[in-house]
Formats: structure tokens, C-alpha cells, sequence
């Protein structure tokens, strides 16, 4: 297989930074709508809880740089089951980008271009970006910085429109505004609901965890950097502009909450600005699509690695791409879109509950990581204080985003969410629990079929065969002298977690450890205390490192990502990411 290369802090923050920065279009309007003149106010604060973010966000995937995002800081702290739920969440949120942000980017082209047909553009548009993605990151991220370029390039020439018209006319309009009756009775519920209307605005801000593989090492915390950066400007501001060039009835106006932007540049630039702002939108919101791509092929690979989902999804092409993953996803987001029948504003509460949701169990995550991993090493840590801000935070904003009153005719947030969430779930704990749910029908085949003994006989003999392969995966545990209470800690852990009935215990003498008959002797204690599980203990004269790891892994064909070892301290010599995937499970 061809080794493709990482990616670097341009390709990385366009590729994620597209996402983020496309909510400029209709957060600034969104956050007006319910806060009125204060908008620019709570874009601020959101800017302040996703400054705490970037140091949240950098603490776990530095400490555990694997794709997965908020999924794998869970599963290397709490068990599959509860990854699970964060990944599924994760799969949701990408789901409803990729979506709404392919039927805006449509609608927004429609309006320049009358004769496209919505539906059939919006999936031709949706393949185009999985075809581009089946085609290498690498080949994804060069699209993706132009995007990002010319999204700048063209924020930044409206700026200086609006700024020369403002310093010709004046900011009077923006005082009137200020000194406006507040919109929903009080400045408390104002701020309230524009704040959690205004967290829309980070979506995007975890796709950087879910693909940090791809990226060159030292490359993430700078994405976090930069995104914040772009968000913490472009939102804000846009927002201080409309309230400077329009009346706030105006602003509130449907008129004016899908198109602002183009309503702004066309006042103060005429129609050939208008145009290139909507150039613009098309292409940044299509950019967004790209993300949702790159991101749930990350965490979808990473969780058929664990065995969450099917092997099926691990088949790569050349170019190192997961084609069947992204094939799938694009049959995900094409059924949705036909079943809403184009009017992707029922998929609102799936986009914003799932993302914040995301967002809030990351800052768990984090917590967890301290309490359970506090010797793991991290090139920076978030302060506690910072942690609970940001998770009330967030929580705030969902709660906001769940009572927040719908549009007429449009069912409410938490319902669509539950409409998408609970048929995932539910598939999710059919492969965790798969093997279970073999050996129930394998009873109910037994009662109902026994007068029949051939088929009975048959059908048995195939679901025993498949139950015995599911559990014929061996895994392996890499230890030094642990005492018998951590080491029934592993096996409880891997009784509880995974479908094996194989394990080797190994120990590296070569590092300078001794083998003393104690721990051999806790070897055997726990061999028998775990009779249907196999345990093989082994001593190797060699080093403890990722040579060994690969070299065992290769002789023994075990994946590195079924090999276990307990969290290691300061003066561990390797950083995680060196043992090539190995878990941390104690």
C-alpha cells in the first residue's frame, strides 16, 4: 500500500477550518434573530468557551493522538459501550453537516443559477466530495486550502467595503440599535438563547481529533489555534456589521437570515460583490461537506478496528482510503436527504444536539483522563477550573437549543434528534453485544426447531462457528511484575469489553526486568480465577518498544490495536502514538 503524507497546518485547519468558518453565513443572523443587539456580545462569549476548548481539546488528543476524537478519549478511560455513544453522537453530527451544508452550498449556486435543480445537484455535489476523498486526504486537502484561501481572501475584501462605507456614513445606525427595546423581554434570556443559537457557530471544531493521524506531529494544537482564531474574528464582526448597516427589524426579517451576507455586500459593494459572496458561500459550505468525508472516515475506521463495526469497512484502496466507509456515508446522507425531501431544517436538532453533546462529553473525557490517566503524558493540561466553565457551558447551550421554540411546522430539536439517534443506538448495541444476541437465537433455533434435528444440527453448527471466530482473536497484555489486583483488573477489563478467550501475558526481560516467583505465581492465581479465559504467560529477553510490539505482531498476527498495556508514567520513553495503536486499559 502506498504511504500517503501527513498533513500540514494549512492543509489541516482548511480541511476542519472550512467547516467552522462557513458558520459566518447564518450564525451572525441566527444570533441576532434571538439576541438582537446583543449578538456580537454572545459570539464573544462562545469565542471565550472555545478559548478553554483548545486547551481541553489539546490535553487529550495530546495525550492520546489517535483518530477518533471524544470516542477514543473515552474508550481509553471508560469501556466500549460508553465510547460508543459518543461516536454515535459524533457520526450524527457529521451526518447533518455534510447534509445541510451540501443543500445550502445548492441553494446558495440556485440563487446565482436559477435553472439548477436543488435535490439532484446537492447529490451530485455530495459524490463529488466522497469521489474526492475515496482519492487520498492528501488530494482532499489541496481542494480543501483553496476553499479556505478564497473564503478568507473574500471575507476580508467585504470587511473592507463595509469598513470604507461605515467610515463615509457613520455608526449611528449601530447606537440606534443598541438602544432598541431588548428582544425576548430581558438582556438575561436575550443573551441566553443568542448564546446557544451562537454555539452553532463552533461546529466543525472537533473534526481536527477525528482525523490527527493524517496530520504532521505538532500540527493539531495549531488547527485548534487557528480555528479559534477565525471563529473568535469572523463571527463577532459580522455581526457588529449588520447592526451597523441595517435597522434590527430588518435583520430579524426572514429576508435576511439565509442571505446576510450577500444582503451586506450588495449594499455596500452593489451586485458583483453580492455575486462573489455567493461564490463564496457555495464553495465554503461545500467545504464544510469535505470535512464531514475526512472526518467520519477517521472515527468510523477507527471504531471497525475495535470491532465496534464490521471488518468490511477496513478494505483500503492505493491511495489509503477507507472507500468503503466514505460509500457508505454518502448512501447515509443521500437517503436523508431524499427522505427529508430537501427540507434539511428538520435535520436541525440531529446537527445541534449531537455536536454539543459531542463537545460536552469530550470535557468528561478530560476529566477522566485526569482522574484515571493521571500518569499518562501530555504536552499540556487544562485547568479544572476551565473544564467545568466549558462543559456548563455547553450544557447551557444544549439545554437552550432543546427548549428554543422551532419554526412553524417544524417538530422541535430533541424530537428529529430522537427520530435519528435512537435507530443508531440501537444498532451500535447490537454489535457490542452481538455475540449474546448469536447465543439467544441460537436458543430460540434450539426450542422451536428441535423436532427438526437436521436443520437444528446445521443452523448450529454455523452459529457456534461464528461465535467461536469472534472469540478466537487472541490479545495480548504487556506487563512488568504488576501485582494479582491489577492484573484481574486486565482481565475484568477484557471480560467485560471484548469477545476473546485467548490472552498472552507477556514481560520483556531486556529492558532489566526481573521475572520474581511471586508474579508468577499471580499469573497462575488468575489463570484460575478466569477459567474461560486461556492465559499464556510469556518471557521474552528483549526491549519493551514499538520494534518488539511489531515484531510480535507480525509473528503472532494480532493487530497492535489488540495489544494492551497499563498507563505509563513520566519517564516512559516512548510517546503513545510511537506504540503504533497499542491501548491503555489500567
Amino acid at each position: 500500500m502506498k504511504k500517503h503524507n501527513k498533513l500540514s497546518e494549512l492543509a489541516s485547519t482548511a480541511i476542519c477550518g472550512n467547516d467552522i468558518s462557513s458558520s459566518v453565513l447564518y450564525v451572525s443572523a441566527l444570533a441576532i434573530a434571538f439576541a438582537g443587539q446583543y449578538a456580537w456580545i454572545t459570539l464573544l462569549i462562545v469565542s471565550l468557551v472555545l478559548f478553554l476548548f483548545r486547551k481541553i481539546y489539546g490535553e487529550v488528543v495530546g495525550a492520546l493522538p489517535l483518530n477518533g476524537g471524544a470516542y477514543n478519549a473515552l474508550l481509553n478511560t471508560t469501556s466500549k459501550s460508553v465510547a460508543s455513544f459518543a461516536a454515535t453522537l459524533t457520526l450524527l453530527s457529521y451526518m447533518a453537516t455534510a447534509v445541510i451544508s451540501a443543500n445550502e452550498a445548492i441553494h446558495y449556486l440556485h440563487h446565482l443559477i436559477p435553472a439548477i435543480p436543488i435535490i439532484i445537484a446537492t447529490i451530485v455535489l455530495l459524490s463529488f466530495f466522497a469521489l474526492l476523498t475515496i482519492g487520498g486526504v492528501s488530494e482532499s486537502a489541496k481542494v480543501a486550502i483553496g476553499i479556505f484561501l478564497f473564503h478568507l481572501g473574500s471575507f476580508i475584501l467585504l470587511s473592507g467595503f463595509i469598513v470604507f462605507f461605515l467610515v463615509n456614513n457613520g455608526f449611528g445606525l449601530f447606537f440606534e440599535n443598541w438602544h432598541l427595546p431588548t428582544t425576548g423581554g430581558s438582556i438575561t434570556n436575550a443573551i441566553f438563547l443568542g448564546f446557544a443559537a451562537s454555539m452553532l457557530g463552533v461546529s466543525g471544531f472537533e473534526s481536527s481529533a477525528n482525523f490527527v493521524e493524517e496530520q504532521k506531529k505538532g500540527v493539531f494544537p495549531k488547527t485548534l489555534k487557528n480555528m479559534w482564531i477565525v471563529v473568535s474574528v469572523i463571527n463577532p464582526l459580522t455581526a457588529i456589521f449588520a447592526l451597523a448597516l441595517f435597522t434590527l427589524p430588518v435583520l430579524q426579517s426572514d429576508a435576511y437570515q439565509n442571505t446576510l451576507l450577500i444582503e451586506m455586500a450588495s449594499y455596500v459593494g452593489g451586485d458583483w460583490l453580492a455575486i462573489l459572496i455567493g461564490v463564496d458561500a457555495f464553495l465554503v459550505l461545500s467545504g464544510a461537506v469535505l470535512t464531514s468525508f475526512v472526518g467520519v472516515s477517521g472515527l468510523l475506521e477507527r471504531m471497525a478496528l475495535d470491532r465496534i463495526l464490521p471488518q468490511f469497512f477496513l478494505k483500503k484502496n492505493k491511495k489509503g482510503s477507507s472507500y468503503r466507509i466514505i460509500l457508505i456515508f454518502l448512501l447515509l446522507t443521500v437517503s436523508v436527504l431524499l427522505i427529508t425531501k430537501g427540507n434539511v431544517k428538520l435535520l436541525a436538532g440531529v446537527y445541534t444536539i449531537s455536536f454539543l453533546s459531542v463537545m460536552a462529553l469530550f470535557g468528561i473525557g478530560n476529566i477522566l483522563l485526569k482522574v484515571k490517566r493521571n500518569r499518562l503524558p501530555r504536552p499540556e493540561k487544562a485547568s479544572w477550573g476551565a473544564i467545568i466553565f466549558a462543559i456548563t457551558a455547553v450544557l447551557v447551550a444544549l439545554i437552550g437549543n432543546i427548549i428554543m421554540k422551532p419554526a412553524e411546522g417544524v417538530p422541535s430539536n430533541l424530537s428529529v434528534f430522537l427520530e435519528y439517534f435512537i435507530p443508531s443506538i440501537l444498532f451500535i448495541i447490537v454489535m457490542l453485544n452481538r455475540t449474546a444476541l448469536l447465543k439467544f437465537v441460537l436458543k430460540l433455533i434450539h426450542s422451536i426447531f428441535d423436532p427438526f434435528r437436521n436443520f437444528v444440527f446445521k443452523s448450529d453448527k454455523k452459529i457456534l462457528s461464528l461465535i467461536h471466530n469472534i472469540n478466537s482473536q487472541e490479545f495480548v497484555y504487556f506487563t512488568k511484575n504488576d501485582d494479582v489486583a491489577t492484573l484481574n483488573k486486565v482481565l475484568l477489563y477484557i471480560q467485560k469489553n471484548e469477545h476473546t478467550k485467548k490472552i498472552k501475558v507477556v514481560t520483556a526481560t531486556g529492558n532489566g526486568n526481573e521475572i520474581n516467583d511471586q508474579f508468577r505465581n499471580d499469573i497462575r492465581v488468575v489463570d484460575r480465577e478466569y477459567p474461560a479465559i486461556s492465559i499464556e504467560f510469556i518471557e521474552i529477553d528483549d526491549r519493551f518498544g514499538p520494534e518488539l510490539i511489531n515484531r510480535l505482531s507480525k509473528e503472532w498476527g494480532i493487530p497492535i490495536n489488540f495489544m494492551f498495556i497499563g498507563s505509563p508514567g513520566d519517564h516512559f520513553p516512548y510517546k503513545v502514538e510511537e506504540l503504533g495503536g497499542v491501548r491503555l486499559i489500567i
